[in-house]
Order: structure tokens, then C-alpha cells, then sequence
């Protein structure tokens, strides 16, 4: 049994629409501490990272909006991620927008590469992630963050934690997209990532395109860190997303991968992010939230 660390970001400084904030607070109403120790596993709640709020931040450039305080909550994330990974922990982040991805990883990445391991990273998101300031047609930088981690966009954003790049592109997986800008398509074409789209998983089925993200996010052993935004999944399923695209993986899709990604053994960190209780039916996006990181950590039907 693993040690997992709870850290919550209450952050929507990198969206385009509030409401994130409340993520970490809707993750841990489900029961999320007491339903990890069922399996087995020690928990600790870090609590949370503090976050400015939009009204008492500065905008900034508008190509990248709320850069400097984003940077700010990642980097104090960044620190406590790796002092959990270098604790042989697994940090467990309730986001919040996905721009916190650019801490929680860097953290891991730079306390697996001081051991001499790499971190493999499966991207789960109806979005690539992949822009720049340059690209960006809003802006936002939570379409930002993989770009960040990838070594692209400005040193503020893809130097958190003082390692870029913090994952490398061909140990690098983007599950389920099928939104995505016309410049970012370009961008991702060309970056070397393993990139699986929703018409690929409707070609060859969730287990085959699972599999082979697994593979690829943990070849030559490197472990497997999971950031998991919840409007990969469909919204019939998750309907409390800011960014809903219909046609995303269905409930069974999102477990089988997260339970294949725990049959590996190598999950080494993992981010439950864009839940928006705002927008929410009854806390169900929250709850599946909660049930996807149980499956990454291990809990089976039989």
C-alpha cells in the first residue's frame, strides 16, 4: 500500500470562467480521505495552497492572462509536491483550473530526475493543453499548462520549479481530445507527444488506447503521473465542467483507464482538475472525480 498526500489548489485565475475555486471543497464533501484509507493506503490532508482570486489579481498581458500570480501558486505547489514524492508519497492535487499542472508535475519531475528517474506524464482532456501566448485566442492559461511542462511558451510559465522541460515529449500521452484551436492542432502534430484522440479510442476501443498510454507514459520504467481534467469525460457524465465538449469518454471508459494505469503499479502523482461546483448536478462531477483517483489507486470491481 502507497502513503498519498491530498493537496487542494483552489484556483480559476487560468480559466475563462470562475467557479474552480471550489473543486478542492466539492472533492473532500464526497469523503475522498476516509474512502482512500479504505484501500488500504495512509492518507494525509496538506490542505491547501493558498490562491489569489481574479478580482485582487493583476490581468496583466492579455496573452497570457494572470501569468504571475499562477506562477506564484505553482511554484509554491511545485515545493510540495516534491517534498511528498521525495517522501516516497503520492500527491494526490484537487484542482482547481489545469494550469496547476504546471506545479504539481514540475514537483514530481524534479524529485523523480534528483533519483535518476524520469516521470511519464497521461494527459486526460477533451483539450490539448498546448498552446502558447502566441497561439492562444483567449488568452486563458489553462490551455497553457503541457506547453509549460514541455519546455514551450515564456521562461514565467515553463521554468516553475526550477526544471524545464519538466517531462519529455515522448514519454508524454494526450487522452480523449477533441477540442482543440486550429494553431494548437499544428503544435501538437509537431511536438512528439503520443496523442490519442477521441476518434482513435472510438476506433479501437478504451483497453487498446489504454494500454498503449501506459506503455508509452511509462517506458523504461518511469512512473506514471496522471493529471486527469474532468471534461475529458463526457458531460452526461460530468456535467460540472466549465469547458463541456459532448462526445468525451463515457463513465466505464474513465475507470478502465485508471484502473489499467493502477495495474501498472507506476502511478507517482495524480491531478482531479476543472470540476466546477457552479455548474454541477448534485456534486456528481466531484464524486466521479473522487471515484477515478479510487481507480488509480487501486480499487477493483472484483
Amino acid at each position: 500500500m502507497a502513503t498519498v498526500h491530498i493537496i487542494g489548489v483552489p484556483i480559476d485565475l487560468g480559466a475563462g470562467r470562475r467557479g474552480t475555486d471550489m473543486g478542492p471543497s466539492a472533492m473532500r464533501l464526497t469523503g475522498l480521505r476516509k474512502r482512500v484509507e479504505a484501500l488500504g493506503h495512509a492518507v494525509s490532508d496538506l490542505g491547501n495552497v493558498d490562491a489569489a482570486i481574479p478580482e485582487m489579481s493583476d490581468e496583466g498581458d492579455p496573452s497570457q492572462r494572470f501569468a504571475g500570480p499562477i506562477a506564484d501558486v505553482c511554484e509554491r505547489l511545485a515545493e510540495r509536491t516534491q517534498r511528498s514524492a521525495a517522501a516516497g508519497a503520492i500527491p494526490l492535487v484537487l484542482g482547481g483550473d489545469h494550469s496547476l499542472a504546471m506545479g504539481s508535475i514540475s514537483g514530481v519531475a524534479q524529485a523523480r530526475r534528483r533519483e535518476g528517474q524520469a516521470a511519464g506524464v497521461i494527459w486526460v482532456d477533451a483539450h490539448a493543453d498546448m498552446n502558447t501566448p502566441q497561439s492562444s485566442p483567449s488568452g486563458n492559461v489553462h490551455g497553457m499548462p503541457l506547453a509549460s511542462l514541455l519546455g514551450k511558451g515564456p521562461d514565467l510559465l515553463s521554468g516553475i520549479g526550477g526544471i524545464n522541460p519538466a517531462v519529455r515529449p515522448e514519454q508524454t500521452v494526450l487522452i480523449g481530445i477533441r477540442d482543440l484551436d486550429e494553431r494548437e492542432k499544428a503544435i501538437v502534430r509537431e511536438s512528439g507527444v503520443t496523442a490519442i484522440t477521441m476518434t482513435d479510442v472510438d476506433r479501437a476501443g478504451i483497453g487498446p488506447m489504454a494500454e498503449q498510454a501506459v506503455a508509452v507514459a511509462g517506458a523504461g520504467g518511469a512512473g506514471i503521473y496522471v493529471s486527469f481534467d474532468m471534461d475529458a469525460v463526457d458531460p452526461e457524465a460530468a456535467p460540472g465542467v466549465g469547458t463541456p465538449v459532448r462526445g468525451g469518454l463515457s463513465y466505464r471508459e474513465s475507470h478502465l483507464l485508471m484502473e489499467l494505469v493502477a495495474e501498472a503499479g507506476r502511478l507517482i502523482g495524480m491531478d482531479v482538475v476543472e470540476i466546477n461546483p457552479s455548474l454541477d448536478r448534485l456534486n456528481a462531477t466531484a464524486e466521479l472525480g473522487t471515484q477515478l483517483a479510487l481507480s488509480a489507486l487501486g480499487r477493483r470491481i472484483l
